[in-house]
């Protein structure tokens, strides 16, 4: 049976890069059916094709040529999936193959070691599948109709505004400002890239995030536009200086609203609504749909340039560290 071409080329630069991330094996002792680069690489196909654990074991039991690309001789439970999920995107992981994504995307001239914009937004998730007619529904019945979640997933990112890759994503919980998860997304970001101006909006205007940006010899563009409105300059020094010279920014800060169009990319490619439960989960999940994401880029970037490209399994694909050859290109 045959599947589409966009999983496939997505499955492939999932599993090169879950290869680098991760060992095939957590342990000598482990049952060796499955490794754990195969497993990662089909939660990121659980994401881009936005199914459930249960859908997910069934789509590999059907497509055969998916199998194969992988080495994936035993089709494993929906529940080993859910349980990769928890061991595989747990926080060190994660991270790893978060870099290796961002690795093959440098590799590949998606991604420039030298990132000359950066931008950083929250935006909240969906914890729920509701759709626009059941709310519309329930708020002309309901006695309170802007009766809303008292809580909701969110998420911090710090994208590249050439490229639209995410080069960091730190989830949390609203309503909050977004400065909560902001010293994390600042640190994972100028980690994996050289950043030469971070752009933000006002909801990041303090002085404290000009001093911790600025220590790393970032420069930072934000407007001055946080508090109550006053006809006195700023109390901090850096934020005196936005006040002065933000009106000749304004054209460079235009660039800010590349992070929503990621924001957008993401929810409508992906969605908005998260099928986890429970805030952990939902967290795992959020970090999951980012690396599907920058996936997704490094796939239109390798397979729809000029050139031949074209893939081979290798037999011994459970001990080797990546399965594939690459012909017509680096490998």
């Amino acid at each position: 049976m045959t599947t589409s071409k966009s999983p496939l080329r997505v499955f492939q630069v999932a599993y090169e890069a879950a290869c680098r991330a991760l060992p095939a094996h957590r342990h000598q002792f482990s049952p060796k059916k499955f490794t754990q680069p195969q497993l990662l690489a089909c939660l990121v196909l659980k994401e881009f094709l936005r199914l459930d654990y249960r859908g997910l074991a069934a789509h590999l039991a059907d497509q055969a040529d998916l199998r194969d690309r992988i080495g994936l001789t035993v089709v494993p439970h929906f529940t080993t999936f859910q349980k990769a999920a928890q061991r595989l995107l747990a926080s060190v992981p994660g991270r790893r193959m978060f870099d290796a994504v961002l690795d093959r995307a440098r590799e590949d001239g998606t991604l420039k070691r030298r990132v000359p914009l950066a931008a950083v937004d929250g935006t909240g998730m969906e914890s729920r599948h509701v759709s626009r007619y059941y709310a519309k529904r329930r708020s002309a019945g309901d006695s309170d109709p802007a009766r809303t979640y008292a809580h909701y997933p969110k998420v911090v990112f710090v994208v590249d505004c050439r490229s639209h890759m995410i080069l960091s994503a730190v989830p949390g919980r609203g309503p909050a400002s977004d400065l909560v998860q902001f010293g994390r997304a600042w640190t994972q970001a100028v980690r994996r890239a050289r950043i030469d101006t971070l752009l933000a909006d006002a909801d990041f205007d303090a002085e404290r995030v000009h001093r911790a940006v600025r220590s790393h010899g970032v420069r930072t563009i934000i407007p001055p536009k946080r508090g109550r409105p006053t006809d006195k300059p700023p109390t901090g020094w850096w934020r005196r200086v936005m006040k002065q010279r933000f009106a000749g920014l304004k054209r460079k800060y235009g660039q800010r609203w590349q992070v929503e169009t990621v924001n957008s990319m993401l929810k409508r490619r992906l969605g908005s609504a998260l099928r986890a439960r429970k805030h952990p989960t939902q967290c795992r999940e959020i970090v999951l749909r980012a690396i599907t994401h920058n996936v997704m880029i490094v796939r239109l970037r390798v397979f729809y340039r000029a050139g031949t490209w074209r893939f081979y399994s290798r037999p011994d694909v459970n001990k080797a560290p990546c399965p594939y050859l690459l012909v017509g290109g680096k490998g």
